[in-house]
């Protein structure tokens, strides 16, 4: 796609007008993001590479905090092809110093835009007179040998070694992270300095903008230069050019660097909290953006019923509940513990009315026949929670889950690496006896494949959509859809089915 001029007029951008930005994802769930942009928010230029998501919206904060399969958002400054790689430091470096570094006017509409896609437009006022004071000063006096060398000593302060955590990392695992990778609120409008502080030189200079680099570089690039020597460069130019502050821990504003051989992005993370952090879940469970990502694959629809028969802590129902409120759902398991805790999860989240909760076990559920229109499940890893026998039981456990889904209706299933080869075990190259219809004499299954935005490439395993299950027990499932995704360290896999006639036949 072509890219924009890098000087966008940011300070003039109307809460109509497109706005430029990208969000990380897991692993595995950049296509489901760039499906969700587009749905969620009408946005247009959509682009995903690993671990990120580019795309423009005209979007106010209160609708990009919905989006639910990304991570961390951004408002995107920059996004270029590779930087040259040489074996000259210093050169590379003054061109990544170019890349970021711009005119003073340019920080002040991007600070501007920043604070208001944030909710604290009352803010922005006081951050430009402070900023344009501290500007004029830089660019109307030479700053003297002691200044200069109290702000060397801010900026070795920029770079930490969090910040070469992988992005990928931080995506999937937040609770990795410590609390001084997260936002900080911003100041309070009364700790800026008003008009009458510009009588005092030495005060403004004390309250100047705080920031803090975030870097991250990989490929090519990375064995010429470490995050620290890129972080602290350009810390210092920012030092010197703007005027501002070094600070790690409680800064006004964080700058993010990422460069590889794919491309070199710089943007400002939009919100303290990732998106992934759902307030309304009191006990985390699996992974919300993975949840959330299987119930989208579930298609659910107003009046449904979906039952997840190993629910746990209950994020998945959590998540479908609140993206899909007309639907109604049932939640099985046979541990207390974790009845208990989706019991609280559902109390916190207000969802008494619409999830209800019964102890039973999934290889003999005391619901009727294809009663449920989609069935969404993760199937225990043996990780935090030991479950005997659990691959042996697979054929078991998908026999209860057939016969309680209604033809027409869909399976979902999270499943670990070896859950998946027992899965594979039981699939065939070959076709089924088993009509392909769908209720109400619908068309052909639909076929395996996972959400594409702009051309770009699914995650799907190859060869497992063209099969069916060959155990005379499942003819009536058909593969409809796999996508790997990361848990972290683990890998695991969404298996997707849709039942195309009545069990037995």
């Amino acid at each position: 796609e072509a890219v924009p001029p890098p000087r966008p007029g940011l300070g003039k951008m109307s809460s109509a007008e497109p706005g430029r930005f990208f969000c990380t994802a897991g692993r595995g769930l950049e296509p489901f993001l760039a499906r969700e942009v587009r749905a969620r928010l009408g946005a247009t230029e959509v682009d995903w590479v690993s671990g990120k998501v580019f795309f423009r919206a005209a979007a106010g904060p209160g609708e990009l905090r919905k989006l639910r399969s990304g991570e961390r958002l951004f408002l995107l400054l920059k996004k270029h092809s590779p930087l040259p790689v040489s074996g000259n430091k210093g050169k590379m470096l003054h061109e990544i110093k170019s890349l970021v570094i711009e005119e003073p006017n340019y920080w002040l509409d991007i600070i501007s835009v920043w604070r208001k896609l944030r909710g604290h437009e009352e803010k922005t006022d006081y951050v430009c007179q402070e900023n344009t004071l501290a500007l004029k000063r830089k660019s109307e006096e030479e700053t003297n040998t002691a200044g200069k060398r109290q702000k060397t000593e801010q900026v070795r302060a920029i770079v930490s070694e969090d910040c070469q955590v992988e992005v990928e990392e931080r995506c999937v695992e937040p609770e990795r992270i410590s609390g001084q990778e997260c936002w900080i609120e911003n100041k309070t409008s009364s700790e800026f300095p008003s008009e009458s502080d510009g009588e005092n030189p030495t005060a403004n200079e004390k309250l100047s903008f705080s920031f803090r680099v975030s870097c991250r570089c990989s490929g090519a690039i990375a064995k010429i230069l470490t995050s620290q020597e890129i972080g602290r460069a350009v810390g210092v130019a920012l030092v010197k050019q703007c005027g501002w502050r070094a600070d790690l821990r409680d800064p006004d504003l964080e700058i993010f660097v990422h460069l590889n051989d794919i491309h070199s992005v710089v943007g400002i993370p939009l919100f303290r909290l990732p998106l992934a952090n759902r307030e309304y879940i009191k006990t985390a469970g699996l992974r919300s953006t993975v949840a959330w990502a299987m119930a989208s694959l579930a298609e659910i629809s107003a009046g449904a019923l979906v039952l997840d028969p190993m629910c746990g802590l209950g994020t998945i129902l959590l998540e479908a509940a609140k993206e899909w409120p007309e639907a109604c759902y049932w939640g099985a398991d046979i541990s207390d513990s974790q009845l208990e805790g989706a019991d609280g999860n559902i109390r916190t989240a207000g969802l008494m009315d619409k999830i209800e909760l019964l102890k039973a076990s999934v290889k003999a559920l005391p619901l009727p026949s294809e009663s449920f229109d989609s069935v969404i499940s993760d199937i225990p890893f043996g990780k935090k929670f030991k479950v005997t026998n659990d691959a042996q039981l697979l054929p078991d456990i998908l026999q209860e889950m057939e016969r309680v889904l209604r033809v027409g209706g869909t399976i979902v299933l999270l499943l670990s690496q070896d859950l998946r080869k027992r899965m594979d075990g039981l699939t065939k190259r070959a076709g089924s006896d088993c009509p392909e219809a769908t209720a109400d004499g619908g068309s052909k299954a639909a076929a395996a494949e996972a959400p594409s935005v702009d051309g770009n490439s699914s995650s799907l395993a190859h060869g497992v959509g063209e099969s069916f299950l060959s155990s005379r027990r499942f003819r009536s499932l058909v593969p409809d859809g796999v996508y790997a995704v990361s848990l972290g360290k683990t890998e695991a896999f969404i298996h997707k089915y849709r039942k195309v006639c009545a069990a037995g036949n």
